[in-house]
């Protein structure tokens, strides 16, 4: 598809303008932000911009297209119902500097979501104000790091495992933390000894996904919880894979003190590309103090208001500008209070349901460890590449061909030639079904006809870009 630029025609105009009929001002020639030469821009009619952008919608691919099973990354149908209470006026159309008066509605959304959320997670409060999952953790380590100086203790370690959200090791060291890297063990689980071991009295945190990304539930988290808090740290629970266990297990319940939910994941927002999305952080009372201002808060006449110095005045100050990501939160109350609980479990349990049928079947020409998974899977294509040169990448773009989004491939790194599936709940058995024979048959050509696999794919616009000279060399221009 050509480019909009290679669609100019000189002289051709979108929409014409009447002649000016006052003075014409000239900036002076210093001027700071005065272009010094003339911007190069496509010069093309309404009809041809119009064509040209729904031929690239066209092109785009989401969960609305179809099946979309990225690992980890829960992509799943999201009700339009929670997008049109969004957007209806009252939400927005309100001015983040509008007084707290006039936006009552708004305050008591903030407030009752916030609610919500530590009730679904066993959390005492939190706030909405983090931009997505990253920002949540970020958010959290600050906290943490304030909590052990108000105490007078210096702890500098954040202990992950191998199995964790690349977000991880990266939101600790952005919070001027060492990272302590920790091993598995044989079945995919935290290794208890390493835990041991590593866990001293400088260590702050341990940051733990559960389920991890191997789709396993850990079956020790009271050990892990009782080596922690054992020796004075904090249990950090990331809420990416909430979508597996909300209704069901509350992190709060199991010994976790903090954590943040990527309501882009498991609370119906769309996300991809970049946004939107939004990380609220939950925590336990002893932590609320350090939670970010300003605090939405309910008094006695049922009159909403944002105060800061909430909980003993300890707050780590402002780490987004305003609210945060507001529309976003309004989804996700939509769909919690549409759903309601019986509603939000029956979402788990299918969720994990799904994803163990769909294991089930992949583990007829694919290696996909042992054990029942919860929200997801990982399959292995290790064999595949040694006996036929087809790596996972290859089977991943053959997939692109069958008109599904591939999974996540080459992750968790201690998996090799990993490929993480999460079909999530919102998917029927026929479109599980139907992307499993395509799967089986894209593994079955590789052993016959590698280098058509190799080649795939073929029905896009793009075929192979080279991904790791455009992510270490992008060329950015419009």
């Amino acid at each position: 598809m050509s480019l909009i630029f290679e669609k100019s025609v000189d002289g051709r105009r979108g929409v014409t303008f009447s002649a000016l009929d006052v003075p014409k001002y000239t900036l002076p020639p210093d001027a700071e932000y005065l272009r010094q030469s003339p911007a190069v821009l496509p010069e093309v009619s309404e009809l041809d911009l119009v064509r040209h952008y729904d031929g690239l919608s066209s092109k785009a691919y989401g969960v609305d297209s179809g099946f979309y099973p990225l690992g980890s990354c829960t992509m799943k149908y999201n009700p339009k119902l929670c997008e049109d209470t969004a957007a209806l006026d009252g939400f927005c159309q309100i001015h983040p500097l509008q007084g707290g008066l006039s936006a009552q509605g708004c305050l008591e959304a903030a407030y009752l979501l916030t609610e919500y959320l530590g009730r679904i997670t066993g959390m005492d409060c939190g706030t909405l104000q983090p931009a997505a999952g990253a920002h949540g953790e970020f958010t959290s380590l600050l906290m943490i790091k304030a909590y052990f100086k108000s105490i007078g203790q210096n702890r500098t370690k954040i202990i992950v495992p191998d199995s964790a959200h690349g977000t991880n090791p990266a939101s600790a060291a952005m919070a001027g933390f060492e990272v302590v890297n920790i091993p598995s063990d044989c079945d995919g689980f935290v290794d208890i000894d390493a835990l041991d071991a590593a866990m001293d009295g400088g260590v702050a945190a341990f940051m733990l996904t559960n389920p991890n990304t191997l789709g396993l539930f850990e079956k020790n988290i009271s050990k892990i919880a009782g080596i922690v808090h054992g020796r004075g740290g904090i249990l950090y629970y990331d809420g990416a894979n909430l979508n597996a266990v909300m209704g069901i297990s509350r992190p709060g319940d199991l010994g976790f003190d903090i954590m943040h939910i990527n309501l882009h994941k498991t609370f119906a927002t769309p996300h991809g590309g970049g946004g939107p999305g939004a990380g609220p952080v939950l925590c336990k009372e002893f932590l609320g103090g350090f939670l970010p201002r300003p605090t939405v808060v309910k008094d006695k006449n049922g009159r909403y208001s944002l105060k800061d110095g909430v909980r003993g005045g300890k707050s780590i100050g402002k780490t987004r500008a305003f609210f945060g990501n507001f529309l976003v939160c309004i989804k996700a109350l939509t769909y919690i209070t549409a759903l309601g609980a019986e509603g939000i479990t029956d979402a788990a349990r299918k969720a994990v349901l799904n994803a163990n049928y769909m294991r089930a079947l992949t583990s007829e020409f694919l290696p996909v460890g042992s054990g029942a998974c919860m929200h997801e899977f990982v399959a292995s294509c290790e064999e595949l590449k040694r006996d036929s040169g087809v790596s996972a990448l290859d089977v991943a773009k053959a997939l692109i061909d069958c008109k599904m989004h591939p999974p996540t491939i080459y992750f968790p790194l201690i998996v090799h030639e990993a490929m993480m599936f999460e079909p999530t709940e919102t998917e029927s058995k026929q479109t599980i079904d139907a992307a499993v024979a395509a799967l089986k048959q894209i593994i079955e050509t590789a052993k016959t006809n590698p280098e058509s696999i190799k080649s795939a794919p073929v029905s896009t616009p793009v075929g192979r870009p080279d991904e790791v000279k455009a992510a270490r060399k992008p060329v950015l221009r419009f």
